[in-house]
């Protein structure tokens, strides 16, 4: 299988004070490999958010470097950054994240700009996507007119609106009931079954029935 993200010797040192150090990453090397579902588990702070965050871009690393696709993630700008996660990942959050005041529709929109694609296309393309994901009936719907499963499907869609190579899911399920939990899991193993690596950082264990591979981490460290 194709390496598609990689962490080599991932370090993340905040200071705490003026002379306290405290090491939320240390020394973390990960592999990721095309259309595979990886689980980050472990108790909370265990630098599972963090490893999540350098691995995605969205934090950089005190030491270690991150390569995606072969090329090192660490000596990108933060404008090239920025267009790498808008070109190449999505992200699926805990609390969602939602624009109160756009609807489904436009909130899977908002990752497409900017775009070189015309709004009629991407309209097209999103209204697809919420249609693959059983949200034919709630595309015009605010985020407080939906459910909460129905939100993070919103998320997902959201995600997956630029065709990304990974998608990052941080404690997907956490304000969910359990059953909503294990769809929303489900549809997350079919994306990923679709070419789509998936990464999700969750303290939850009943997860680890999903993924192909889980990776624990205790006080910063693999273990």
């Amino acid at each position: 299988m194709n390496v598609v993200l990689e962490g080599k010797g991932l370090t993340k040192i905040y200071q705490r004070g003026r002379s306290e150090v405290v090491y939320a990453l240390q020394d973390v090397d990960i592999k990721v490999y095309e259309a595979e579902m990886i689980l980050l588990y472990g108790p909370s702070g265990s630098g599972k958010s963090t490893l999540l965050n350098l691995l995605s871009g969205l934090d950089n690393p005190s030491e270690g470097e991150v390569h995606f696709m072969g090329k090192d993630m660490t000596d990108l700008n933060e404008k090239e950054l920025t267009e790498f996660r808008r070109d190449n990942v999505g992200f699926v959050f805990q609390s969602w994240e939602l624009i109160d005041n756009l609807s489904a529709l436009e909130n899977v929109e908002v990752p497409m700009y900017p775009s070189k694609m015309d709004s009629a296309a991407m309209r097209t393309d999103a209204i697809q996507i919420l249609r693959r994901l059983d949200l034919f009936d709630r595309e015009h719907h605010y985020p407080s007119e939906m459910s909460g499963g129905e939100q993070q499907r919103v998320a997902i869609a959201r995600a997956l609106i630029k065709n990304p190579k990974v998608i990052f899911a941080d404690e997907p399920t956490g304000n969910l009931d359990e059953d909503t939990g294990n769809m929303i899991m489900r549809l997350l193993k079919t994306v990923c079954r679709r070419g789509t690596s998936v990464i999700i950082a969750t303290h939850n264990e009943a997860l680890r029935e999903y993924a192909d591979r889980i990776i624990r981490l205790n006080n910063g460290k693999r273990g």
